[in-house]
């Protein structure tokens, strides 16, 4: 059984219409240019300071991040990788694991601002990555015999990494991850899951917990 992976509240919006007229987003705003359409705390931190939870949103980089991460490791490649975007404004979106994340920061916030306006990437009639119109609730409800843990630095610290995804799998785990950089999760997230994790004695970056997550996974099912 694959294991589902949910880059949850992940701050990735284009610029909100409210800061638009700002001095900051004006000077780099490119109605032709993908990827000046997309809101980043290092270019636009002025200006976000006026916007609500705006220590949560604009960080496109950590999703860049743990897309690598996962779309990288040999679980994803051998199959046993589902991987979900799930956005700080709830758009889900399902992510083909074919797909080639480019190394290119700025090519990759291009490539995220046409799927937030597009709703898809595709190359030659094939989904790279695909909106999904459901709610985080109902995705979670449509995996049968599932197991939902959500990883954050305030669960119960894990004992023993061998626990977690236990020989043989008789369930379909759904792992729950932040993609975000400060603050917790909603509480409309926390309630998704049956328990929540945490794998260090200190607070680790969101692709970092991908990839021992991940790392985890391959140890415990000889995924090489």
């Amino acid at each position: 059984m694959p294991l589902t992976l949910i880059l949850a509240e992940c701050g990735l919006e284009l610029i909100p219409k409210k800061i638009r007229d700002h001095a900051t987003v004006k000077k780099q705003l490119l109605a032709k240019n993908y990827q000046s359409q997309l809101l980043d705390n290092a270019i636009h931190h002025s200006a976000m300071k006026s916007l609500n939870n705006h220590k949560k949103r604009g960080r496109p980089d950590i999703l860049h991040a743990c897309l690598l991460n996962a779309l990288g490791s040999p679980m994803n490649k051998s199959g046993h990788l589902v991987l979900f975007i799930h956005t700080i404004k709830n758009k889900i979106f399902e992510v083909n694991p074919d797909i080639k994340i480019t190394r290119n920061y700025n090519r990759f916030k291009g490539l995220m601002a046409k799927l937030l306006i597009e709703g898809s990437i595709s190359v030659d009639d094939v989904n790279l990555i695909s909106s999904i119109k459901v709610t985080l609730p109902h995705l979670i409800e449509s995996i049968k015999d599932r197991e939902v843990i959500t990883f954050s630095s305030k669960g119960t610290l894990l004992n023993d990494y061998k626990s977690l995804f236990p020989k043989p799998l008789s369930k379909n785990y759904v792992a729950i991850i932040g993609g975000f950089q400060k603050n917790t999760f909603l509480k409309d997230i926390l309630i998704l899951s049956e328990k929540t994790i945490s794998i260090s004695n200190y607070s680790l970056d969101a692709w970092i917990v991908v990839s021992k997550i991940i790392n985890y996974y391959e140890f415990i099912h000889q995924i090489q």
